[in-house]
Parts: structure tokens; sequence; C-alpha cells
């Protein structure tokens, strides 16, 4: 299962995940961009990195790192990582680092050279397993937790995620991108099932008849189909309107991925070639 993808993707969707997950209020991401950062030279990567908006100090950046199986070598590379972004970047601010492990047995031990850093309020180590009692509140780290969940009991707990949110979240679109969420996650975790398969298992395939669904899906079309048509009206020229209704339906596939929509049935909604829609989506995975 590819939990970098899944974990980059969680806490770019939802940023005030990652902020609730490490203590801290989940108003923080609204003062953060969430990116990842490859660094020159090297061949470093770092997963994923919350930048301040701002130049501000007194906000730090955080680090963050997921890891997933056991690695002698991990804090090395680690603060590896984190030190030549700051020598490369210089930025003015404080820093933090948050790993997340799903589970103690999977750290590896701590390097002599590295133990001051490690023990200090800098970094801040998250074990996915011993967090249950928070989930049982939050929906956000009962999705965190949902990607190290045993296959035995994934559908299980993702239905229950499912409705959740249903209660907790009246806003469609909202309601629709944690729910299309869950489903990627159970993807992943059943690759040998089809998405109508994992549809019928958590019990989409009603759920995508309701009302909120629907109106999620016309307000994401909608938005689309007006930001093509203000397009159409600056230019005032035939050429200008074709443009921009093109430009509306681009803005629209966005929209249309979140709520599970396959390329085909979006080339189909939308009126276009398959390979238009394609190369739009690559884009966004990019």
């Amino acid at each position: 299962m590819k939990t970098d993808t899944l974990f980059y993707s969680l806490f770019q969707t939802f940023p005030n995940i990652f902020f609730e997950l490490i203590g801290q209020p989940e108003t923080d991401a609204n003062s953060y961009q969430f990116t990842s950062i490859e660094l020159k030279q090297q061949a470093f990567r770092l997963d994923g990195v919350f930048l301040p908006l701002t130049d501000k100090p007194n906000q730090s950046i955080y680090f963050l790192e997921v890891q997933f199986q056991k690695d002698e070598a991990f804090y090395q590379r680690v603060f590896a990582e984190i030190f030549l972004y700051l020598f490369q970047y210089q930025p003015i601010n404080d820093w933090r680092a948050v790993v997340i492990f799903p589970r103690r047995s999977l750290e590896p031990n701590e390097p002599r050279p590295y133990r001051l850093l490690l023990n200090s309020p800098l970094v801040q180590r998250v074990y996915l397993n011993e967090l249950a009692e928070v989930a049982e509140t939050s929906i956000g780290v009962g999705i965190v937790q949902l990607i190290v969940e045993s296959e035995n009991t994934a559908s299980i707990k993702a239905r229950q995620l499912i409705e959740q949110a249903k209660q907790q979240f009246t806003d469609a679109l909202t309601q629709q991108e944690i729910i299309e969420f869950i489903e990627t996650v159970v993807i992943y975790k059943f690759p040998r099932l089809s998405r109508e398969e994992v549809e019928a298992m958590l019990g989409l395939d009603a759920i995508r008849n309701t009302k909120v669904f629907q109106e999620a899906f016309e307000e994401g079309s909608e938005q689309g189909r007006e930001q093509g048509r203000e397009q159409g009206r600056a230019e005032g020229r035939a050429e200008g309107r074709e443009e921009g209704k093109l430009e509306g339906k681009l803005e629209a596939i966005p929209e249309f991925l979140k709520l599970g929509l396959s390329l085909e049935q979006i080339a189909k909604a939308l009126k276009l070639e398959i390979d238009v829609v394609r190369q739009a989506a690559e884009k966004l995975s990019s």
C-alpha cells in the first residue's frame, strides 16, 4: 500500500488533521501551506513540510516524516534532510519534526549523536495504534488510523467513519470529500477489488443516490461552468467563449474526481475527449 501517497494526499486535502494529530489547534492549518520539497545536490526528498504562509518567526516550520518499515538509518537521514533544508533555504522560523509510526516496534534505536535532539521538544513522535481513545471522537484521527487498520476490520471501521462524517458535517462538499478519501484508503487496502465492489462493501452505491451527494455533484459542476462563462464574457469573442467553456470544464474535473467518478464518466458528463480528462487528472496528481 502506498502509505506515503495516502498521507500526503490526506494532509494536503485536510491539513487540520495534522495539527489535531500533534495536539495543536486545528485552526493553525489556516496559516500554513503543505508541500513536498526536493533538496538539491542530494537524493533527499522530505515527505512533507508545513510552511508558514507569512514570514513570522513565531510560527514554526513542521517537517513531516511517515515511516512504516524498520530502518536503523532512518533518524540519520531525517536530520540530514532537515539540516540540508535549513542550509539551502535559510528560513527565519523555528522548526519542529513530526514522525509518524504505525507502532513503536518499528521505531529504530536512537543513534547516540542525535539523542539530545530526539528527546527535545523539537521532535514529536506519533504512534498510530496508540490513538484509539482520540479516534473515538475525532474523525480525522480515525481516518489516519484506518490507513493502518487490518484488512479484517478495515471495512467495518470505514463504514463507521462514513456514518460519522454524515452526522458531523452538514456541508455537502466537505462531507463528500471525507467520504471519498475514506473510499480511497479502502481501495488501497483491497487492490484486488474493483471500485464497484468497494462501493458495495461500504454502502456507497446507496449514498451516491442521496440528495447530499447530488448537491455536491451539482455544486462542483456549476462552479466549473460559471468560471467558464466568466472567462468567455471577458474575452468577448467566439474564440474566447469556447476557451472559457473548456476552461470551465477543466476546472470542474477536480470536483468530479473527489466525488469518485471515473475518467470515462467525467469525459461523458463534460463532453470531453478521454485523453483531455486524463491529462488534466495527471497534472493534478503531479
